[in-house]
């Protein structure tokens, strides 16, 4: 049978863990009470001494004598400990408990410190419960208005659409139009600033406002506003609605959009230079398109509320739980019955009393399952409830099967290399320029894979919930057992395939019959990347394919975690994606018939496209900064572009430095490099591991830490600090015995990788923290409408 403190550290909420009972602690105050347990024993020892002398007599007056040790024994019970309840100096704390220890327990310090520490979790409890309550219900609140502003448009729009004619001429949707005014409002908050946006201004009716002289005043107050605040707050227009002035806004988050903002305010500054608002105004429209994103909004912070209501319920019982499980172990170990009597005070206690959020979880189902799900509750569950795919032991026997098999090719594959010498310096020049490049860049791929699926683990054995950082839907998360059977699978199929192309040139086929084999298994992988059928994790799929076109369409798509972190993984893989591109190069343009395989690098237009993709990496992690500052104004993003774009002068002067191998660009490289290098050490330890903190309370590391083990921090900075410097093979150019430079070039793209790899688990773990100071286990989701003033 599992311990309960197992299951109470697996089911609780990772970033509230602090707002939880502090079970393991508890736990450790009652091993410092044996003494209890000992005199216990002993008065139990005394009282079967007593029984034994007792007479005939007492036999016939026992009725009597069980009245009046039951009354005693009901007295003794009432009089172990009495729980006091206090109103708080604040009205916002709510109620504080304190209990007092009665003579039974007054010299004994352990059982103090325990019921001290007890009311202590009991205080925290409720006062956390009671603060994500009252979050919880003004989220519901505002949830509720944005609902009825939705359905009065949608009404209203299908009103305007019953009583437009449409003509043969005219294909868009009818809309709602009215008058706007001509000046922006600018955002009060960074949240409204984060959201931009597509404004207008809309009513039932296309009545039209005039302008006041108060709004012209502050119009002219807001043409002041700095350049700067005016495109990161372009929200919405103020719109009227039932007397009510209102604002829609729809994130920037797709090209389209981003567009279609830009260049509506570049149109409006040039109106405002050449003229000013008539009484008319201008109109806009809000039409079924926009309608369909705001809907798509509210839905998705009716399905996060909905998670944090759910993590509430699931808070309340799991600390119910624990009060009672170390009750009964308090009275196991001490004799004393005092569960009953402290559990009255915790069962009529806030966190449990309070019946709000299950009121506002119904009130949320319900009406989801009414607006968005068409009254079908099975499928409205399964966005408020989805199931997450069950783990198979079939995964587990298939990942053992392919690695034995890698391992058997694999080995077959070095013999036969190293008998043919196919990675010496006198090894097969056409062989290492064509199908070397293949296998190495399979190599470097899948082995990141299986890093990230190591990192899966490490993160699930330590709590970090990497599915919440990474905002993935649990119908279609990946586990790690997943990732391993990919790779294992995967790389099976690369070193199959490699020996089989091997073993035929040993056998004396000519390369021309052979050389199509590793594009052959290059466009195969390619093809079950983008394969439609439902096989073969094709959700998991897509959506890597769409990471990666967000990453490529940087800065237009709106940066978000798991965007900015593959692009990081992308700057680790530039050896890969230089081989990528090689080798399709050498296939596309048919080289590989003329076993032309100098093509690529004598043409200038391939030349400078393989220079291009060094830094491409580079270019779309500091265009995301850019689009990061430009979305949330924190001048940090500044500072880490500058991270990038040292990186990319230390990789052009390297490039330089290859063609033209002068001492002048060897010093360049130098110090480009050296300083590049200083610079990613800083954001490495400091910005994105949190480490390095001189006033921590674990020195030069910081406040809380995932690992219990100090020493595994400074081991991963140094070996962090080791694998940053291996930029000085470009420069030194040192060679591993006879082996062939391109293999030198590999291993040092490995240690990349593999640096890559620890840097993930830090990276997330600081993640993690930070959102565990906030306590933040749900996303906020922007709204669509907001109020703004009428003065």
């Amino acid at each position: 049978m599992v311990k309960f403190s197992k299951q109470f550290e697996g089911q609780l909420v990772p970033e509230w863990k602090e707002a939880f009972v502090d079970y393991w602690q508890l736990k450790k105050d009652l091993k410092r009470i044996p003494s209890l347990n000992a005199q216990h024993g002993a008065t139990q020892l005394q009282e079967k001494e007593k029984k034994s002398k007792c007479s005939f007599s007492c036999n016939v007056l026992s009725p009597l004598f069980r009245k009046i040790s039951a009354y005693g024994h009901e007295r003794k019970e009432h009089g172990v400990i009495q729980v006091h309840k206090k109103l708080a100096s604040s009205a916002s704390k709510g109620d504080v408990y304190e209990t007092e220890l009665l003579d039974q327990f007054a010299d004994t310090d352990a059982a103090r410190d325990f019921f001290s520490r007890l009311d202590l979790q009991l205080n925290k409890v409720n006062q956390f419960y009671k603060n994500k309550e009252k979050e919880f219900i003004e989220r519901g609140e505002s949830l509720q208005k944005q609902m009825e502003i939705l359905l009065e448009l949608k009404a209203a729009l299908k009103q305007q659409r019953g009583k437009t004619v449409p003509s043969q001429d005219s294909r868009e949707d009818p809309s709602i139009s009215c008058s706007i005014t001509c000046e922006d409002e600018v955002g009060k908050d960074t949240t409204e600033q984060e959201q931009l946006q597509d404004g207008c201004s809309f009513g039932k009716n296309e009545a039209e406002f005039s302008e006041s002289p108060r709004a012209e005043e502050e119009g002219r107050l807001m043409r002041m506003k700095k350049k700067e605040s005016k495109l990161r707050s372009l929200s919405g227009k103020v719109i009227n609605c039932q007397g009510k002035n209102l604002r829609i806004n729809i994130p920037l988050t797709t090209p389209s959009r981003t567009l279609s903002a830009i260049t509506y305010l570049v149109w409006e500054d040039l109106v405002n230079q050449s003229k000013k608002c008539g009484p008319e105004g201008n109109k806009l429209n809000i039409n079924k398109t926009k309608l369909h994103h705001a809907e798509k909004m509210i839905r998705g912070a009716f399905v996060e509320l909905y998670k944090g209501l759910g993590f509430l319920k699931s808070y309340r019982n799991l600390n119910m739980l624990a009060f009672v499980k170390i009750l009964k172990k308090f009275d196991k170990v001490t004799g004393k019955q005092v569960l009953h009597i402290y559990l009255k005070v915790v069962e009529s206690s806030y966190f449990n009393s309070s019946d709000k959020g299950v009121k506002l979880m119904d009130e949320v189902e319900e009406l989801f399952i009414k607006y968005f799900a068409e009254e079908n509750k099975r499928k409205a569950m399964k966005y408020l409830r989805p199931t997450q795919r069950k783990e198979s032991h079939a995964v587990t026997f298939f990942i053992g099967l392919f690695t034995g098999c890698f391992i058997a090719l694999f080995a077959g594959y070095v013999i036969m290399a190293h008998i043919a010498g196919m990675y010496t310096r006198q090894s097969d020049t056409v062989y290492m320029e064509t199908v070397y490049p293949v296998l190495s860049m399979f190599s470097l791929l899948f082995l990141h894979l299986f890093l990230y699926g190591c990192n899966i683990f490490l993160w699930r054995r330590t709590l970090i919930n990497y599915s919440f950082i990474f905002e993935f839907a649990p119908t279609r998360e990946l586990k790690y057992r997943d990732v391993f059977l990919i790779c294992t699978t995967s790389m099976t199929i690369v070193v199959g395939v490699m020996f089989a192309h091997l073993t035929l040139i040993a056998r004396g086929h000519s390369l021309i019959e052979t050389h199509a084999i590793p594009g052959l298994l290059l466009l195969f992988f390619l093809l079950m990347l983008v394969c439609p059928f439902n096989i073969l994790y094709r959700s998991s799929r897509y959506h890597f394919i769409r990471v990666i076109r967000n990453i490529i369409l940087s800065p237009l798509y709106k940066v978000v975690m798991v965007d900015f972190f593959m692009a990081d993984q992308l700057c680790s893989q530039v050896p890969m994606l230089r081989s990528l591109e090689y080798v399709s190069c050498y296939y596309i343009t048919g080289s590989y018939k003329t076993q032309d395989y100098g093509f690529c690098m004598r043409t200038k237009h391939y030349r400078d496209l393989a220079y291009a993709v060094s830094f491409l990496p580079y270019y779309w992690r500091a265009m995301q900064c850019a689009r990061r500052w430009f979305d949330e104004g924190e001048t940090s993003h500044l500072v880490n572009l500058g991270k990038y774009v040292s990186a990319m002068l230390a990789a052009g002067a390297k490039v330089a430095y290859e063609k033209e191998k002068s001492m002048g660009w060897l010093s360049l490289v130098v110090v480009m490099s050296s300083s590049a290098t200083v610079y990613q050490l800083y954001w490495d330890f400091v910005k994105d591991w949190g480490l390095l903190q001189p006033n921590s309370k674990n020195p030069w590391l910081r406040n809380e830490l995932m690992l219990r083990r100090k020493f595994v921090y400074f081991l991963s900075m140094g070996l962090n600090l080791i694998l940053r410097l291996a930029w000085l093979q470009t420069v030194l150019h040192s060679n591993f015995g006879s082996v062939d430079y391109r293999v030198t070039g590999f291993f040092l793209a490995v240690l990349e990788v593999i640096r890559r790899g620890q840097w993930n688990f830090y990276r997330l773990e600081n993640e993690h923290l930070n959102n565990a100071g906030k306590f933040r286990a749900v996303k906020t989701v922007p709204l669509p409408f907001h109020e703004v003033d009428q003065d």
